[in-house]
């Protein structure tokens, strides 16, 4: 999977989404997938959700990803469902690492996917349209910045590593963790410090209202999505409430 930086320049792929739509869709599937026992309509309302963020991999390019992904929230799902209740005792760990996994899974390829189509500017703007404060805002749009920044560095790292000849398995395999992570601490303090800086002289905490020349805006795959999630989120309620 390929972390790319974010900026003005992100190519256009697949489905044009506003970035409130794939807020709404992170915390829809953070609700409905990760929490919750596999039984009775959720049997239904996890897959659905679920498939959300594999269909929008797909979208973007992401083919192989998408078909990796889906293949195994399927084996995890329905491993979960029909074969680690017949274990009993013994499969308790195994069934504690299928839920796991299977309930993030989700969740994290649509944060990878909200992160990677997302520009700055169009997460600003989205935001300011929504009337939120510049104190939620800025950190919000570092955030935007540093995820993809320091796993680019974790990369650069690891060549660095490759080309002294410190990987599992080499002569100098004690020294891995030392010479990896100590390297990424530093880096995402600098990288921290770094997109603030650079946040602030953009103007985030400026006093004056900013302008975007990006585009924002609900079409009409946004309506869908948002509909579509207002109605897993209402099944799930009155599942909780005992109509179903």
């Amino acid at each position: 999977m390929n972390w790319e930086v974010l900026s003005s320049q992100i190519k256009r792929k697949g489905v044009r989404l506003d970035p409130r739509t794939k807020l709404f869709l992170l915390i829809t599937i953070s609700i409905l997938v990760v929490g919750g026992e596999v039984s009775g309509m959720m049997i239904v309302i996890k897959p659905l959700t679920a498939l959300i963020p594999f269909l929008l991999l797909f979208t973007i390019g992401k083919w192989k990803q998408a078909l990796s992904f889906t293949a195994l929230f399927a084996v995890l799902f329905l491993s979960e469902m029909f074969i680690l209740p017949s274990m009993g005792k013994s499969g308790f760990l195994l069934l504690f690492f299928c839920g796991l996994f299977g309930r993030l899974l989700p969740g994290v390829v649509m944060g990878y996917y909200t992160v990677s189509t997302t520009t700055v500017s169009e997460f600003i703007a989205a935001m300011e349209r929504m009337h939120l404060t510049p104190k939620l805002i800025i950190p919000l749009a570092v955030m935007f910045r540093f995820f993809p920044t320091v796993m680019e560095e974790y990369h650069d790292i690891g060549d660095a590593m490759r080309m002294r000849g410190i990987r599992l398995g080499g002569k100098k395999t004690s020294k891995m963790l030392e010479y990896r992570f100590i390297p990424m601490m530093i880096c995402s303090v600098k990288i921290g410090e770094e997109l603030s800086a650079a946040s602030l002289t953009r103007g985030l905490g400026a006093p004056i209202k900013r302008t975007n020349i990006c585009e924002v805006g609900f079409y009409k795959i946004d309506l869908f999505l948002i509909l579509f999630c207002i109605l897993m989120l209402g099944l799930n309620l009155l599942r909780a409430a005992g109509v179903f």
